[in-house]
């Protein structure tokens, strides 16, 4: 098998951030579409796109789509699809779904027929009548959106979201994929200061450092499909080598994290160590009306509060104030701002240079993106 279709799978406003990184990975056979971005690879874009995209939900192998409106369809369609290319007489196979303004609404059902399908297949593939499905795990999903039915195998297991240096967590933080996507559309280089003046948990100056040193972000934890037989184990060998070889672990970076909690930066200076990069992300106990820097070009990212909880709003737009007065101090960097709040730019004091909207988790926020000059050009 040298070519298989792959479906990494995004937050909506995130697709085109995801194309481009499957672009940089050299994969250009793509179709960018709402919530995912399709792409051919060969058996290596399994392994390459899991431990590299940054902004991915997870990476999907697509087996079959077709047209299904009704359950017989849905089951001789799925029947003749090759699961067996893809499944072992004893991998475990769970069936998960959903529908979207399609006939075929039970989700349960779905499930069950496309169950019975793939066991129909396998019987007359494997020449067996019963499969213990005990080795490996082939989560298949059957995705049914206007009648147009999506078999494909989850090649992840847990969310890409999951780098591995948070096991703890404070009451709100932002997704990893998130906090790298804020960072990939802003203007920042990493030979560029960033502050994160709320970083909470330390979500983003995280995210900023691994992108910084170009280390991938699946590099320190596994996924479902290194165990499947159709992917030689040289292959994720191979991969996780040039991850290794390809990251600069000894670039310098500036990136400041400071929160007014002092017990949230506990778990930001956990994280920090977890994730391997405590001598890049330095953070500190700072209020924001406090935030200053001595240089003079840098770049804020940051996810405040949006004030969607009862009694917060008041305490929200004040903070919003005092971000347009901090942060305007700070003329000459570059700030950009994720919110839900409407209100944000005049509460803010200024109109954003750009807008784009972002989802976190599955609230609609805007991204405001105010620039600054650009640095002056460094003479050798």
């Amino acid at each position: 098998m040298n070519k298989v279709e792959l479906i990494a799978t995004a937050a909506f406003g995130l697709e085109a951030v995801v194309a481009r990184e499957i672009k940089d990975l050299g994969y250009e056979d793509m179709i960018v579409e709402n919530g995912r971005v399709v792409f051919t690879a060969d058996l290596e874009g399994i392994c390459k796109s899991n431990l590299w995209l940054r902004t991915a939900d997870r990476v999907l192998l697509k087996v079959g789509e077709f047209k299904a409106t009704t359950f017989d369809e849905l089951f001789e369609k799925t029947k003749a699809l090759p699961w067996h290319q893809f499944i072992p007489e004893d991998g475990e196979f769970p069936v998960v779904g959903k529908s979207v303004k399609s006939k075929l609404f039970s989700v349960s059902d779905c499930q069950a027929i496309v169950k019975k399908a793939v066991v129909e297949k396998l019987k007359v593939k494997y020449k067996k009548e019963w499969f213990e499905e005990k080795v490996g795990k082939y989560k298949i999903q059957v995705a049914l959106l206007k009648d147009v039915a999506t078999l494909t195998i989850d090649t992840s297991g847990d969310g890409l979201h999951k780098r591995g240096y948070r096991s703890l967590s404070n009451v709100a933080p932002i997704k990893e994929t998130l906090a790298a996507g804020l960072i990939l559309l802003s203007y920042w280089k990493p030979d560029r200061v960033l502050i994160d003046p709320l970083c909470g948990s330390g979500t983003i100056p995280i995210e900023a450092a691994l992108i910084g040193k170009n280390i991938a972000p699946g590099l320190n934890r596994s996924f479902v499909s290194e165990d499947w037989p159709l992917i030689p184990k040289n292959l994720w060998w191979q991969a996780r080598k040039e991850a290794h070889d390809l990251a600069k672990y000894d670039l310098p970076l500036r990136i400041y994290g400071s929160d007014a909690d002092g017990e949230v930066l506990s778990l930001a200076r956990y994280h920090i160590t977890e994730a391997g990069v405590d001598e890049d992300v330095h953070v500190q106990k700072l209020r924001l009306q406090d935030l200053s820097s001595r240089f003079e070009y840098g770049c804020i990212i940051c996810n405040p509060p949006y004030g969607e909880r009862i009694g917060e709003k008041r305490e929200v737009e004040a903070l919003y104030r005092d971000m347009g007065k901090v942060f305007g101090k700070l003329d000459t960097w570059s700030h950009y701002i994720i919110t839900s709040n409407p209100d944000f730019q005049d509460l803010f004091g200024k109109k954003a240079d750009k807008k784009r909207k972002l989802y976190n988790g599955r609230i609609e926020c805007t991204y405001y993106q105010y620039y600054g000059p650009r640095p002056p050009r460094k003479v050798d």
